[in-house]
């Protein structure tokens, strides 16, 4: 059985990986004008050269067809051409008959280098023209033939030297553009890629800050670019971090105070119990009633520890969502409080279905938590009266109502008014009632009824049952 290869990274990609970002942004920037440079001197040369080619062509074909219509060729023929005047020009000339005879002023043999058969073709009218290029004595030159006669064609030769050598010229410039382009476009990619990533490595400082010192002071932010962007996003990250640090700390300070009272009064009981049981033992009535503050304490303390538990993760691990009918869970709720509530309360309920998404668990302890605080504010035998219509449930009590200075607190963690200080209770109750509502993209609000008593509010979205 073969064993399937595991290729790891290429060598350039390693490269690439050990490279600096301001380091890839240079060698990507001088890579890409290079490219473009190159692109374009191939493209001009091209151009160039086809035009500097068809340029030729046409003037040697004019020259040609100019000197066939003249009576100059006699000379050539017998031989009495002066040789300098073609010589100065670099052109060479010949007469060449469909036999393949020839006349020139050069030696036949250097003639026969660029006389040919397209050329033999024109003097024997074949073709009306010939053009073509042919080394003569290593020189290369552009060769054109046109008739002068029904059995004779005049061939003129043009050295191609001028030619190649300024496109010669033309190619070492477009190198030495090029390369200077490209140490150009170096420089500049550096400096760009220096000055541009300048907000990056501030916060890249400012990460490595927060990671060794845990300051979350914000950085500087200029301009109003992406990277302006990216400096007020890490900002507004670092005030949301300051802010959770400063709430957690909040929690555990409160959570300390609030656990230091059952506590103590639970260890002074469990004192007493001992010391009684040491010294004889209590009264059996002494002795319930000290174990029932003891079994209260301890509910007391567990609630406390639940809401606590409840508020100090800002997620839930893992969010139980389910379709319910909240009317149902009103029910329950009031059924579960009307036990354990003071003889002679009344909870009167008055609820319509309403059908929604939501955590059946946090949700009820939610409407639990709005019923105990109106039991606990109602005087004895006062009724509690809860309504849930179109999904806006409210409990109201026929107590004293809120304060004016303590309606807008009611639902902050551990607040507590004074009146509420001699009471059992944590603070966390209504919390729990306002942060359920967050959740489940609703709105928890508290105000007094016109004639007396507080009206709690829980508003859920969802839809008639």
């Amino acid at each position: 059985m073969t064993r399937p290869s595991v290729t790891g990274p290429k060598p350039w990609d390693r490269a690439l990986q050990r490279m600096s970002l301001a380091t890839r942004v240079t060698l990507l920037t001088s890579l890409a004008v290079g490219v473009t440079l190159a692109v374009a001197s191939v493209a001009v040369y091209i151009t160039v050269r086809g035009e500097l080619e068809s340029s030729l062509d046409d003037s040697l074909l004019q020259r040609a067809r100019t000197t066939a219509e003249t009576t100059a060729l006699a000379s050539i023929e017998d031989r009495d051409f002066p040789r300098w005047t073609l010589a100065a020009t670099d052109v060479r000339i010949a007469v060449v008959s469909d036999q393949g005879d020839l006349s020139s002023y050069d030696e036949t043999e250097a003639v026969r280098q660029y006389v040919g058969g397209n050329e033999l073709a024109v003097a024997a009218a074949s073709k009306e023209f010939s053009l073509r290029t042919a080394s003569i004595d290593g020189t290369r030159y552009r060769v054109v033939a046109v008739p002068i006669s029904p059995v004779e064609a005049l061939v003129l030769a043009q050295s191609l030297e001028p030619t190649y050598g300024t496109l010669d010229q033309l190619a070492l410039v477009a190198w030495l553009v090029g390369i200077a382009g490209v140490v150009l476009a170096g420089f500049a990619g550096w400096a760009v890629a220096t000055n541009g990533l300048r907000p990056v490595r501030r916060l890249t400082e400012a990460a490595e800050r927060v990671a060794a010192t845990d300051d979350l002071a914000p950085i500087v932010v200029t301009g109003d670019d992406e990277l302006a962007r990216l400096s007020g996003a890490f900002n507004k990250m670092l005030r949301a971090l300051g802010a959770s640090r400063l709430r957690q700390s909040q929690l555990v300070a409160d959570a300390g105070h609030e656990l230091r009272t059952p506590l103590t009064s639970l260890r002074t009981n469990l004192e007493l119990l001992t010391q009684a049981e040491t010294s004889g033992g209590l009264p059996a009535d002494a002795r319930a009633e000290l174990l029932s503050d003891v079994r209260a304490q301890i509910d007391e303390l567990s609630t406390l520890v639940g809401d606590l538990v409840e508020l100090a993760r800002d997620e839930p691990i893992q969010r139980q969502v389910e379709p319910l009918d909240l009317a149902e869970m009103v029910d329950a709720a009031a059924g579960r409080v009307r036990r354990r509530a003071a003889e002679g309360v009344q909870i009167v309920v008055d609820a319509e279905p309403w059908l929604m998404m939501g955590e059946p668990v946090l949700l009820e302890r939610a409407v639990t938590n709005m019923l105990d605080n109106a039991v606990k504010w109602g005087p004895t035998g006062a009724r509690v009266l809860v309504d849930l219509h179109r999904g806006v449930l409210t409990v109201r009590d026929h107590g004293p109502g809120i304060a004016a200075r303590d309606l807008p607190h009611v639902f902050d963690r551990f607040y507590r008014s004074p009146e509420a200080r001699t009471m059992p209770g944590s603070g966390l109750g209504l919390s729990i009632v306002r942060r359920t509502a967050e959740r489940h993209g609703g709105r928890a609000s508290a105000a007094n009824a016109p004639d007396g008593g507080a009206v709690l509010t829980l508003r859920l979205p969802g839809r008639p049952g």
